[in-house]
């Protein structure tokens, strides 16, 4: 365990960061599991622009590399885009 004032505040705040981490990096990956379960188009579409912003709000706070939210958002549109394409 450590025993300066400064090392124990790190753990504290570690333990906080950590667990906020979890939290919006699962909420956003069910976020995307229910975007990817959706059929229709135009709900998907609506949906899009909030999941894209959850996965930004990831990387920009480290919990994700860029390059990953980069791709999450790519394969995603591509879907969306998909079933836009096969309804019409």
């Amino acid at each position: 365990m450590a025993n300066h004032r400064a090392t124990k505040k790190d753990v504290r705040k570690a333990s906080k960061r950590r667990d906020s981490n979890r939290y919006y990096g699962k909420t956003t990956r069910n976020a995307i599991r229910d975007l990817k379960a959706i059929k229709e188009p135009k709900t998907a579409g609506a949906k899009m622009p909030e999941i894209a912003s959850l996965i930004d709000r990831l990387a920009k706070k480290g919990v994700i590399h860029k390059n990953k939210a980069a791709n999450l958002k790519s394969k995603l549109t591509r879907g969306v885009n998909k079933l836009a394409a096969v309804k019409a």
